[in-house]
């Protein structure tokens, strides 16, 4: 690139509709401005990225693509960087397309397909997708420029061929669903880790690094945004918003690479070292062609993973304040996070403006009140009290306070009629936990009933303890199709509640389902949530009973944890289905649910 040249680009945060390539390709028209050379959009904008089993219905070709695209809008000459799926002769790619403009359509430039496909965790790229066989840097009127795809970028290789081959500037479509919410975090968790990686390649090779990061949520995978630039040095450039779409310009100075591969020449010593870590390289390939590693390679495959275990101060005096740290969350974050989940899967998935809340007066359902007025204002909050005979008054009166602070609008629905019709009619021998969760089911069809005459979307309020816990209702109190705290221990619930606001006589009052009087949720679980949320922790990090205990828990604690986690895992399924075809919904038929 020439040295005097300034490169003004821009980093375009979009939240995309899934599967809606013609609103997305709007968007995408709407955010090119005049006045910069470059404008970068993260990885599948023009699709969403967790398409699953649409990926071939969502797939453009290169021709359609700039086909869609249409001519320049007036005055925007920049070049464009794209992420769509990509649909070959006989796959589809994760593709990150460099357009220009070429009269009144745009030309194409180059296409990176994705190298590494994620296939763990909550990623199945791999299963849709066919993987890119290669990199490269390419030509441009600015110069000479790299592409990369999300993870291919984690991977240290591929940025290195790009700087090899030339490349001054490296462009990075992401899609990187928001995880972790640290306490001591000022954003999630995944962007810290991709400032570390960003900011080491981009010094490591004196380049520049743009990264363009999805934006939204799909399907309860919030994409945070933040989308960054980094100069040759490894210094922050610029930062888009979080949870958020927007435009975020960032003036690159060319002569910046001159002066930091001056002082610090790592990629030309890579340059003078490059013809003996290749020899060192095919030697390590010779080796593993002959053979001579199999053995080593058996014999690790044989050893089982044991946990390291931590000092204590001896049996049974776990969880300490070490393990409540683990689960520390910064409040703040959390809160913008949920607001977004809540704005994006209400209005902008499914089409709703109100949602409809059943109100207990425990914390739970006073968090998702709260969370959900600041989402969609109060006045598109309707609160529902549906007590029976032997709720507690204290739970009505603990509800009052919770809508009287939001200013959401109120109902009292008694449902001790209906569910003592049934009982007096069929059975009047009913056990309290019968009646208990037969209460819990009624309020689900109410919620549901009232949902369908308000127009409104019933929020769910069960928090990630009771679900790992089975200590719900089944298709009763976990019902509603979203829930913006299914993720979050009870408490850490407990510290979102003091940091929203929520009446102190709530947050701090025993938990209880108030399906039976006088019974708290301790008294069900025979283990407190201050005790069970670390045991759960570990357990989920893939400890087992033997290990905890050796850590320092309690023996019964963590069987009682452990007996509970592992006998209702149906709890927390879709209705299981003989699979009898090769098409069957969840097996075969693989589509996202929110379009």
């Amino acid at each position: 690139m020439d040295d005097g040249r300034s490169l003004r680009a821009v980093l375009c945060q979009v939240k995309p509709r899934k599967g809606d390539l013609n609103a997305n390709m709007a968007a995408v028209r709407d955010a090119l401005v005049p006045d910069v050379d470059l404008a970068v959009f993260p990885e599948t904008v023009l699709s969403g990225y967790f398409v699953e089993g649409a990926a071939l219905e969502v797939a453009l070709s290169t021709e359609a693509l700039i086909e869609a695209l249409g001519s320049p809008p007036e005055g925007c000459g920049c070049d464009v960087v794209i992420g769509f799926y990509e649909r070959g002769r006989s796959s589809v790619h994760n593709s990150l397309a460099y357009l220009t403009p070429g009269g009144d359509r745009y030309e194409v430039v180059h296409v990176h397909r994705k190298v590494f496909l994620p296939t763990y965790g909550i990623f199945e790229e791999g299963r849709y997708v066919e993987p890119g066989r290669g990199v490269r840097a390419f030509d441009t009127r600015f110069g000479r420029v790299g592409m990369l795809i999300c993870e291919d970028l984690w991977h240290s290789m591929p940025a290195t061929i790009l700087a090899l081959d030339g490349a001054d500037l490296l462009l990075c479509g992401c899609a990187s669903p928001a995880r972790g919410y640290d306490a001591s975090l000022t954003r999630p968790a995944n962007l810290a880790e991709w400032d570390r990686i960003a900011a080491r390649t981009a010094k490591e090779h004196g380049v520049f690094v743009l990264l363009a990061h999805l934006a939204g949520s799909e399907g309860g995978k919030i994409f945070a945004g933040g989308s960054t630039a980094w100069g040759p040095d490894g210094t922050l450039l610029a930062r888009g918003p979080l949870f958020g779409d927007g435009n975020t310009t960032a003036s690159l100075q060319m002569r910046d690479i001159t002066r930091v591969r001056t002082e610090s020449p790592f990629l030309s010593d890579l340059r003078t070292a490059l013809p003996h870590l290749e020899h060192s390289l095919e030697e390590s390939r010779s080796r593993r062609r002959s053979g001579k590693q199999r053995g080593l390679r058996r014999a690790r495959a044989t050893e089982a993973p044991e946990p390291t275990p931590r000092p204590t101060d001896g049996p049974g005096d776990r969880p300490n304040d070490e393990d409540r740290a683990l689960l520390a969350i910064q409040p703040s974050l959390v809160e913008a996070a949920l607001v977004e989940f809540i704005r994006e899967e209400v209005v902008r998935r499914r089409d709703f403006a109100r949602v409809v809340v059943g109100l207990s007066g425990g914390v739970d359902s006073a968090v998702s009140l709260f969370l959900a007025s600041r989402a969609l204002g109060p006045e598109n909050v309707f609160a529902f009290l549906l007590p029976y005979a032997t709720s507690s008054p204290e739970s009505a009166d603990h509800a009052s306070l919770v809508i009287d602070a939001v200013g959401a609008h109120r109902r009292t629905l008694a449902i001790t009629d209906a569910v003592d019709a049934y009982i007096d009619a069929h059975e009047p021998m009913v056990t309290d936990l019968r009646r208990g969760n037969l209460a819990a089911r009624v309020r689900a069809v109410v919620l549901f009933d009232q949902s369908a005459k308000l127009d409104a979307l019933p929020l769910g309020t069960g928090n990630k303890s009771e679900r790992l816990l089975g200590y719900f209702t089944w298709h009763g109190d976990d019902s509603p199709p979203i829930n913006p705290l299914g993720d979050l221990f009870k408490t850490q619930v407990w510290a979102l509640a003091r940091h929203l606001g929520v009446p102190r006589k709530i947050v701090d009052k025993p938990a209880t389902a108030d399906l039976v009087r006088g019974v708290s949720d301790e008294d069900e679980l025979g283990i407190s949530y201050h005790s069970a949320d670390p045991i759960l922790h570990w357990l989920l990090k893939g400890y087992d009973v033997e290990s905890l205990v050796r850590l320092g828990f309690r023996r019964d604690e963590v069987e009682v944890v452990w007996k509970r986690l592992s006998s209702t895992h149906w709890k927390r399924e879709l209705p299981t289905v003989a699979l009898l075809s090769e098409s069957a919904i969840g097996e075969g038929y693989l589509r996202p649910v929110d379009y």
